[in-house]
């Protein structure tokens, strides 16, 4: 495995390419992604000059379609990666199982497997998947890779402990049918190691905004700080995304009392919603939250609504912007998200943060190694 070796990907479900861009990272050489949503095909084309984008439904997806796009044949594919949506493990249980169509996205991925036959596959997906069906679905799909000759290990990911400013917890399944160890990566950040990214970290080089501004193309704020700024801004002299949601005014009253670090329980209550008026003050905890700038930031979800989650910049009276959420998830400045401001939130909410990826990567070469070594040794 000389210096040129670079192991080579297919990402299904690849959204706008969060994985993808953490196992380039790690030196992976991503050939091909397939997704059903159009905006993040584009963002994905533009930000992945090396990977060709299938557009259309998995369904859709033939092996022809994928050895054209690779040039590789059945059995010569590295790493075939991909998280199926996860309400395909929303109903499991003895009569319905594999069976259910709610689990047809992740046969359609199985059918990928068994029709290229990657060396290694990785499946990322929420931490529900442990008790769908009281764990069957975990159970099955682990059964599903063995009869295609997978062994397959599951492992519960904090994203936080790889160098991403948030608290975000996946299950990665990682195997492969070549008698290679399955190694998950060890984590970096944390007590006893380096300090966690912090929302300063973050994005404190981001220019102000007020409620509802988008000035298209914007100067950094300032000059990177810290080893997180310097990574994803690159060689860019400009931000671009830098847009925040409109608020209406009621929010924008209320935004008025929440402290850096306060919640919806900071809010008078003849300006709270109707709903929350009858709300135990221990319930809703991340609600109306403001980011602290010494903090991670709450899970990043496709909507950042201020409604659901702390999503309120620590010092500026409104909720973050998608270069915000994309900083928390640790994209890239050098991607430009598509499409509508709903789908550029969507696109960041749903990917896998790429230097999560990164980490899954350099787990993959280490175990692709020690395979190549005992070969050799053999």
């Amino acid at each position: 495995m000389g210096e040129q070796w670079k192991p080579t990907v297919v990402d299904l479900f690849c959204g706008a390419g969060g994985l993808t861009a953490g196992l380039e990272m790690a030196n992976f050489r991503v050939l091909a992604g397939n997704d059903c949503f159009d905006a993040a095909g584009e963002t994905f084309e533009k930000s992945h000059t090396g990977a060709t984008f299938i557009p259309g439904p998995i369904q859709d997806l033939t092996a022809k379609n994928l050895k054209a796009a690779t040039g590789l044949q059945k059995g010569e594919l590295d790493v075939l990666a991909g998280g199926p949506p996860c309400q395909a493990y929303s109903v499991y249980n003895h009569q319905r199982g594999m069976h259910d169509e709610r689990s047809q996205l992740f046969r359609e991925y199985l059918r990928v497997v068994k029709e290229m036959h990657p060396k290694f596959v990785v499946m990322e997906n929420v931490t529900g998947i442990f008790s769908a069906g009281g764990g069957e679905a975990l159970q099955a799909i682990k059964d599903e890779f063995a009869k295609l000759g997978y062994k397959v290990q599951e492992q519960v990911l904090r994203a936080e402990e790889y160098g991403v400013p948030q608290e975000r917890r996946r299950v990665v399944i990682i195997g492969n049918r070549v008698g290679a160890p399955i190694i998950h990566p060890e984590p970096t950040h944390g007590p006893g190691l380096k300090p966690y990214v912090t929302i300063k970290d973050a994005i404190g080089d981001l220019p102000t905004l007020k409620n509802g501004e988008d000035c298209g193309l914007m100067e950094y704020a300032s000059e990177p700080k810290g080893d997180f700024q310097i990574l994803v801004r690159g060689n860019r002299t400009t931000v671009e995304n830098h847009s925040a949601p409109r608020l209406g005014q009621v929010n924008m009253d209320r935004l008025e009392h929440i402290p850096p670090g306060g919640s919806w329980r900071d809010i008078p209550f003849d300006l709270l919603p109707a709903g929350m008026k009858r709300a135990k003050r221990s319930d809703h905890t991340k609600r109306y939250g403001r980011m602290t700038w010494d903090g991670l930031s709450c899970t990043v979800l496709t909507k950042c609504d201020i409604h659901w989650g702390a999503y309120i910049h620590p010092e500026q009276n409104r909720a973050i912007s998608v270069r915000e959420a994309a900083r928390l998830q640790s994209f890239p400045d050098s991607f430009v998200f598509s499409g509508s401001k709903t789908d550029q939130y969507v696109q960041v909410g749903n990917a896998v943060p790429p230097l999560l990826g990164k980490a899954v990567g350099h787990a993959l070469i280490e175990a692709m190694e020690i395979a190549a070594t005992e070969e050799t040794a053999a």
